[in-house]
């Protein structure tokens, strides 16, 4: 992953228990919705042969992470698939100093002040603050005042309509799962329905 690039449409995918026969639906509906990034979560049955095929499918259209990377045997299963970035829920030593020392972009969770620090000392690409939607945009200006120069990814509860708010309030990127990728609709073929959530969350967050 680029960050760099990453920043220029800084929205996160987060695809959860989905099975192998959604994935090149759900790869073709996500490119067409215009989004450019996406994580499927470790604790998913059959992670690493998702993300794979995932990466074969999107043809370099995807930047394709790992989520819910929790030890170092995880990230190497994630990593040999392919990842080209990782997700953690926190802040887990090991996994962070080695994506650092890789330059492997890392997004470790955190929510307190401390634990934020912590997290992009260690090395840090974005502090995924988790979960957001208890503590709303408002939390991340506050955070944001001692802490300039740390950057954040607000994580949990982002919607389009609050997704301006986020970052008016200061945070560098926003992450969205379950209330976009919904079970039933990916269990009945409604892929359509989702590209169409997607579209709607990017237009939301480039309005003026």
């Amino acid at each position: 992953m680029d960050i760099n690039q990453f920043k220029q449409l800084p929205i996160m995918g987060i695809l959860r228990g989905i099975d192998e026969k959604a994935i090149e639906p759900l790869t073709e509906s996500i490119i067409a919705s215009g989004l450019k990034t996406v994580e499927i979560t470790m604790n998913t049955n059959g992670a690493a042969g998702l993300i794979r095929k995932m990466a074969e499918v999107s043809k370099g259209r995807l930047t394709i992470g790992a989520g819910t990377v929790l030890t170092p045997d995880v990230l190497k299963e994630a990593i040999d698939a392919g990842a080209t970035f990782i997700v953690s829920p926190t802040l887990i030593k090991d996994v962070v100093e080695y994506c650092a020392k890789n330059s492997i972009p890392v997004f470790p969770g955190a929510l307190t002040p401390q634990e934020i620090y912590n997290a992009w000392n260690m090395g840090a690409a974005m502090v995924k603050v988790f979960p957001a939607k208890f503590f709303g945009p408002a939390y991340f200006k506050e955070v944001k005042a001692p802490f300039n120069n740390i950057e954040l990814l607000a994580c949990g509860g982002v919607n389009k309509d609050n997704i301006k708010e986020f970052f008016n309030n200061k945070a560098s990127a926003v992450a969205f799962g379950a209330s976009i990728f919904k079970q039933d609709l990916i269990k009945e073929g409604r892929f359509e329905e989702i590209a169409e959530a997607i579209t709607a969350l990017i237009k939301a967050y480039k309005a003026d």
